[in-house]
């Protein structure tokens, strides 16, 4: 009996217990509450696999005003390639054309066709008064005033010959002038630029001089548009880089002058046809600066060497100096100036024609002090100096530049 009555306590227990956790139904049975699709429930009693929205990247790819956009910017980018593809053969039509016509231009031109003379030509373009110009102004140069009057007669004859239909490219007018200072290489860069404009090869023919200082920045992002800024002044006619050597430091591989040679170097081969660049410099330095940049020697047709002026020519570019400033010195006071420069040469920082120059400058100042000392301070004639005491230039102004260099006491000359 004790046995059957624990077995009995046991079982009604254990139906208490889950009755208290079961719903209640009408009739006080546990009830079973029915799980449905809808309701998305787990056995646990939670939520699962319901789309919520927004938490997909990819999401906005699936609505449909962006697919139409896509599909429009896919079609425009079709019609724009289709576009390309007919301007590019249309262009290629033209291009058969013109080949075509000009075959036959060629083909029915008589063998006795006049050309037109050379000398016709060299006037008319203004070549020969820019060659005329050049004998003029330059003393002696001989072998560079022949070099221009070369690429000058090679303008000449390709605009004949594009004129009676021939084939014609633009030449490479690209140079490179070495020489010490002094020896002209800005005039002739200045010379050339006009006789490049006179023939159309260039818009204007200016000339635009830079130094290393105009076209390398001081900090990464600076060069590019110091160097740019310069070639775009230099379009249409000459841009010449003085001392072109400074542009490559060759113990730093991360100076900025080789970012500038790079944006020259493209311009020198795409813009050609509106640009013309002329490096200058002393020649054993520009050849070493060649050996590192070889692609920039590769570019440039024409290298022209200035020789040193020898000291007669030197008293010529004086007697040409004097011409244009209208002063008048006579052969005593041309002596006295050789004996000057022949002293000069020997020594340090010698110029060529801008130590003439500045020897030129010194000889007026002092015939002005000279003229006003006499007729201004000892009021000579009245005080009434004539034309030809303001037009002359006499020994005594060079003697004293020539008693400056030749001052026993080394640390007393002037190196003028």
């Amino acid at each position: 009996q004790i046995m059957k009555f624990s077995i009995a306590t046991v079982l009604l227990l254990t139906l208490s217990t889950a009755s208290a956790f079961s719903p209640i139904g009408s009739i006080g049975a546990p009830v079973r509450t029915p799980t449905t699709l809808n309701d998305n429930m787990n056995p646990f009693g939670t939520k699962s696999m319901e789309y919520t929205g927004g938490t997909d990247p990819n999401n906005a790819n699936n609505k449909k005003g962006n697919l139409d956009s896509r599909l429009a910017a896919a079609d425009t980018e079709r019609r724009k390639a289709q576009e390309a593809a007919e301007q590019r053969e249309r262009a290629a039509e033209i291009k058969r054309e013109e080949l075509l016509a000009k075959i036959k231009f060629m083909e029915d031109m008589p063998e006795d066709k006049a050309a037109g003379s050379v000398d016709e030509f060299m006037f008319k373009e203004g070549v020969n008064d820019q060659l005329t110009k050049l004998d003029h102004d330059l003393v002696g140069l001989v072998p560079v005033k022949k070099r221009v009057k070369e690429i000058a007669a090679l303008l000449v004859l390709d605009k004949m010959r594009r004129k009676l239909g021939f084939e014609t490219g633009v030449p490479s007018l690209h140079m490179s002038f070495t020489g010490a200072p002094g020896t002209g290489k800005t005039t002739v860069a200045v010379r050339m630029g006009q006789i490049l404009a006179k023939m159309g090869y260039a818009r204007s023919g200016h000339v635009v001089i830079a130094t290393r200082d105009d076209l390398v920045g001081q900090y990464v992002g600076h060069t590019a548009p110091k160097t740019k800024e310069m070639i775009k002044k230099a379009f249409g006619g000459v841009l010449l880089v003085d001392e072109a050597y400074y542009l490559y430091n060759a113990a730093n591989d991360r100076d900025y002058g080789q970012e500038s040679i790079e944006i020259l170097l493209n311009v020198m081969e795409n813009n050609k046809d509106d640009l013309v660049v002329a490096v200058a410099g002393y020649k054993d330095r520009m050849e070493k600066f060649f050996s590192y940049i070889p692609g920039m020697s590769s570019r440039i047709g024409n290298h022209i060497d200035f020789p040193n002026y020898s000291s007669n020519e030197l008293v010529g570019i004086a007697e040409v100096m004097a011409r244009d400033l209208e002063y008048e010195i006579n052969e005593e006071a041309y002596g006295v100036f050789q004996q000057y420069i022949d002293e000069r040469m020997k020594l340090p920082y010698f110029s060529n024609a801008r130590t003439v120059r500045n020897a030129m400058d010194r000889a007026r100042m002092n015939s002005a002090i000279r003229t006003f000392d006499r007729f201004a301070m000892q009021g000579e004639n009245g005080g009434c100096c004539t034309v030809d005491d303001l037009k002359r230039i006499g020994p005594e102004d060079f003697q004293v530049l020539l008693d400056d260099i030749t001052a026993a006491d080394a640390g007393q000359k002037i190196f003028s």
